[in-house]
């Protein structure tokens, strides 16, 4: 280095340390989460039934991606990819349970084996936001792994307190009192502003998973009674259902007023969203067992599938003065998260663990206007049961490619193509319609099967 330029590097490091100048704090961020809610469960995603205006109010204060997907069409394959940044293919977390949840035996296919915990090797948004210097915690629903070394608070979240199973008398690892009666909503969302205020000094990354509004649904009473006399509106009409929905927007309001009421706002990145679809839509595929609680019309089906009912859900960003308020159709999906977090907050990607997704961070700063360049794949390679010899799916596998979706079925190699801007419902499959197209998606799909290792289902020797 020249010594003039030395000379001056010299002298602004002194006046800095003077001055008592510090370096920008990081931005905080809050990932709240909520289970099994789906694409149009909020009042600002269409519907007139359920009252959301604290996560309305997050969104028209943020910016709300109308194509936001998870990588699994039900919870642990969701949570894997979110959890590590990578693909289903990578972590072998393709479903929930093992492949004998459902009986399958009938059927022409053996799914591939699934694993149900987390893999210890890989490193998770945990470690590598600590490892970026920020103070990290998890409180919910965690779905991959419960043994003591695979619990959250062993995998890089400073603080974890983990649940799931139960709304009421819900049991925590580690184990923590609390008054009886209290709703597990509420319980986790006193953990996380607590966590907040804490840790309001220094840079910190929470994760607050709701377990609502999975099954069982149940919910506060006097939420409940607010609902009895809503009229039903666009396939929503349980107020059960209606009331655990209130809740976990009561949370995002609880969570957002801390952050205001310690002035970290500017200074903090939220986002919300839901790990897959809404459980709804399966009547209007002929699956009466499929129990529909709600309904993600105008999109198809429901959580279990890979048609955009199952994996398209919520995906909302706010950080005022940074992310500019607004929507973009720009596809957004749960592998993402971990290199726009990495981004963010200046930290090292995991060695010997490729990353799947891209960061978004360029893309939230312009308003979703810039959006990176790729396609988005789901493989699903099992079966799952809605009761009596339905199902919700058998073994698929999906690829959108700009406007453009392909499903593939294992089992008979029937594949759809829907062009999803102008057909959402996906009502038309124009596989025979468009045959150049309908060739370019799936060879895309078959090459990416192949660069991640993608196991195939095998046949069943009955």
């Amino acid at each position: 280095m020249p010594r003039f330029l030395f000379a001056m590097v010299a002298a602004a490091c002194s006046v800095a340390v003077l001055s008592g100048a510090e370096p920008p704090k990081k931005p905080n961020v809050v990932y709240i989460m909520a289970d099994d809610l789906g694409w149009t469960d909020l009042a600002c995603q269409g519907s007139k039934y359920y009252k959301t205006p604290h996560i309305d109010k997050l969104a028209s204060s943020g910016l709300r991606f109308t194509n936001g997907y998870t990588c699994g069409p039900n919870c642990q394959p969701t949570r894997a990819a979110l959890m590590s940044g990578q693909y289903a293919p990578r972590t072998g977390v393709y479903t929930v349970g093992g492949i004998d949840r459902f009986d399958w035996k009938d059927r022409p296919l053996r799914p591939v084996d699934n694993v149900q915990k987390l893999p210890l090797d890989r490193k998770t948004l945990g470690n590598v936001m600590t490892a970026a210097g920020y103070t990290t915690a998890l409180y919910g629903k965690w779905h991959l792994g419960q043994d003591d070394q695979y619990h959250p608070g062993k995998r890089g979240f400073g603080d974890a307190i983990t649940s799931m199973g139960k709304h009421f008398d819900f049991v925590t690892q580690p184990k923590v009192d609390y008054p009886k009666g209290t709703y597990l909503a509420d319980f986790l969302t006193d953990k996380a502003v607590g966590f907040i205020e804490k840790n309001k000094s220094k840079p910190f990354f929470l994760c607050l998973h709701h377990f609502g509004v999975h099954s069982p649904h149940e919910a506060k009473s006097e939420w409940v009674e607010k609902f009895k006399d809503v009229p039903a509106a666009g396939g929503h009409r349980n107020p059960t259902y209606a009331a655990m929905i209130a809740s976990v927007d009561e949370s995002v309001g609880r969570v957002v007023a801390k952050l205001e009421e310690l002035k970290l706002t500017e200074n903090t990145l939220v986002i919300f969203t839901s790990d897959n679809g809404g459980v709804g839509g399966y009547v209007r595929e002929g699956i009466k067992q499929g129990g529909d609680i709600t309904d993600n019309a105008p999109l198809r089906s429901g959580k279990g599938c890979l048609y955009e009912g199952g994996v398209r859900v919520p995906w909302i960003a706010r950080w005022p003065g940074t992310i500019p308020a607004g929507t973009t159709d720009t596809p957004v999906i749960s592998v993402d998260l971990m290199p726009t977090l990495l981004e963010l907050g200046g930290g090292k990607a995991p060695d010997k663990q490729p990353l799947d997704g891209v960061s978004m961070l360029e893309c939230l700063k312009n308003g979703g206007k810039k959006a990176p360049n790729r396609d988005l794949f789901w493989h699903f390679p099992g079966y799952l049961g809605a009761g009596k010899g339905s199902w919700r799916t058998t073994p698929a596998g999906a690829i959108r490619s700009g406007d453009w979706k392909l499903i593939e079925f294992f089992e008979d190699g029937r594949k759809e193509l829907y062009n999803l801007k102008d057909d959402e419902s996906q009502k038309s499959n124009l596989a025979e319609k468009q045959p150049e197209k309908l060739k370019e998606l799936h060879t895309k799909l078959v090459a990416w099967r192949k660069s991640v290792n993608a196991p195939m289902p095998t046949e069943n020797k009955k």
